[in-house]
């Protein structure tokens, strides 16, 4: 075997494994960074926060389905491991590197110093240290190997070293890739078939079935199939947030975001369903309204990658482990689709209730009002957003907004959304653009979201990172408006107002001194140009709609 730096191993096995970004923050493994250097394929993103890194990661790797690489030293690997919290909750293959200390100078009080190894062990799959130069082949593929097997997931290895100076060591070392764990999915588990025939039996037998997809539909590129099976058995969908791009939005079986961040025809038609097809979704909390959509105890099937999630949440009369690609083209070769016609009435009145949401929403939806309606901004970003466009969503109001108010438009648009994270869809859609340059990549947020990491629009114009991003600015949080309407009894003293009210700001001059278009819009009839503006733009843009502040997103049915 070759003698070989660690950095020089590195090096090429990211190359190996098709990675063509690392964010990070400096100073971590230096030596590396001029290995990375020598290969041109793979670029070296400085971002100006350790989360934006673990978040720029995230869009990346839900973008390409590739393993997203993130680096810090020791003194900022605990911000690495914040900023893995999303992609751990949205089960994104993420793989943080960090500097260690060095055994040979713990406990005597070397600067810096800390133990950050715990403090990933709840937001990763594999959390290891690499003490030894020697390791670097095997722990790196175990790395890629563990984020993108089984449920993907984030990944944290911790190099000897402040800044991980073992890559600068050299030992015989022989660099092998394994290509199968470059993307997910490397293995596509085979369902029972006597299980398979009970969910598909149970399906055929219900009146008024609902499919709710979650985020593992996604993630096993099981769109298609999904669809298919819908429309041939004649079964309405709806969805969690992680899996809004599975279906079109106006698709005739389509009834919506489910749950809390959710549409209101989705949730009437689940709590009318005789049986309930969970897919790729632990039917949690958010998918479900804390379990009130459905209740517990409604007739429920489960089909999903990992045992101990079927079951877990609603008792079933069916489950199926196994990939949901592989398990929903199985059940597609088995059914006869004689069962369609009997629906044609449940059908119907999906579609009447998907109708009833529409009207109820369509003078909010089309409104001219001044500061503009949220509303309206999804219903321009409806009509507007290119047919392949990658659209990343923020948590808090935006997730709601969204989820609830904006569709996709063709089966060729992306969506994803943050798990939790306020402020991460911007950074996320940074990356998200880096996996796929080709594509355009809109994300949407609100003023309160884009504080959070409003440094990184220099970081998209020293790089060229051309993303649209749409800043819902109503100079407040004002999601915690409800909130504090409760405790304070109705009415809010001056005091309360200052804890979730900002000052008002111009985001697009902002943009422009940091070298991005910024782009102001205070009348509604102005987005359509704005947004035609953006995506010609070729540049990063920040477009800064101000809206009402007033206009409060609405809450789940139940």
């Amino acid at each position: 075997m070759p003698k070989m730096t660690g950095a020089q191993v590195m090096a090429d096995m990211l190359k190996g494994y098709d990675v063509s970004h690392v964010f990070l923050v400096p100073a971590v493994l230096r030596t590396t960074m001029v290995e990375l250097e020598k290969r041109t394929e793979i670029k070296r993103l400085h971002v100006h926060s350790e989360k934006t890194a673990a978040y720029m990661a995230d869009g990346y790797a839900r973008a390409t389905g590739k393993p997203g690489v993130c680096m810090a030293q020791v003194i900022g690997a605990l911000n690495l491991a914040a900023g893995l919290r999303d992609a751990h909750l949205a089960h994104s293959p993420v793989i943080a590197m960090t500097g260690g200390r060095d055994p040979s100078t713990k406990f005597r009080g070397v600067y810096q110093e800390v133990d950050d190894v715990p403090a990933f062990e709840p937001v990763t799959k594999f959390n290891a240290t690499v003490d030894n130069v020697e390791r670097f082949p095997d722990m790196v593929r175990q790395a890629f190997r563990v984020a993108t097997s089984g449920t993907p997931g984030p990944v944290h290895l911790q190099f000897r070293g402040n800044e991980g100076q073992v890559d600068a060591e050299e030992a015989d070392m022989e660099v092998l890739c394994e290509e199968m764990f470059a993307h997910v999915t490397p293995f596509r588990a085979e369902p029972a078939e006597d299980s398979v025939r009970a969910a598909l039996a149970a399906l055929e037998a219900a009146d008024r079935p609902v499919i709710v997809a979650g985020g593992g539909v996604r993630a096993s590129g099981a769109a298609a199939e999904l669809v298919s099976l819908a429309e041939r058995l004649n079964i309405p969908v709806a969805t969690s947030l992680n899996a809004k791009d599975v279906i079109p939005g106006f698709h005739p079986l389509s009834v919506g975001v489910v749950g809390t961040y959710s549409r209101e025809s989705a949730n009437r038609i689940v709590n009318e369903a005789d049986l309930v097809c969970f897919i790729g979704t632990t039917a949690g909390g958010m998918t479900t309204h804390f379990w009130q959509v459905p209740p517990i105890g409604v007739p429920a099937i489960q089909i999903d990658l990992e045992p101990e999630i079927i079951g877990r949440n609603y008792p079933l009369k069916a489950a199926v482990q196994g990939d949901a690609k592989v398990t929903l083209a199985r059940m597609l070769s088995l059914t006869n689709a004689e069962s369609a016609s009997r629906r044609t009435g449940w059908v119907e009145r999906a579609g009447s209730v998907v109708g009833e949401w529409r009207s109820t929403y369509a003078e909010l939806l089309e409104s001219d009002a001044v500061p503009t309606r949220p509303e309206r901004i999804c219903k321009e970003l409806t009509d507007h957003l290119p047919d392949d466009a990658i659209v990343v969503a923020d948590t808090g109001h935006g997730g709601m907004w969204m989820g609830g108010m904006y569709d996709m438009r063709t089966p060729n648009q992306s969506y994803m959304r943050s798990a939790g994270h306020l402020g991460w869809a911007f950074p996320a859609a940074l990356g998200a653009k880096c996996g796929a340059p080709d594509r355009p990549v809109f994300s949407f947020t609100g003023d309160a979201g884009f504080w959070y990491h409003i440094g990184e629009v220099e970081t998209a114009a020293r790089w060229g990172i051309n993303t649209v991003t749409l800043v819902n600015n109503n100079s407040s949080g004002n999601q915690s408006k409800r909130g504090f309407d409760r405790v304070y009894g109705g009415e809010q003293t001056e005091e309360a107002l200052r804890l979730w009210h900002f000052t008002d700001v111009n985001f697009a001059k902002i943009a422009e001194d940091m070298g991005a278009v910024g782009i102001r819009v205070e009348k509604p009839s102005d987005l359509p140009g704005a947004l035609q503006q953006a995506f010609e733009a070729n540049r990063p843009v920040i477009i800064d709609v101000t809206t009402d502040i007033d206009a409060l997103a609405p809450l789940a049915v139940t």
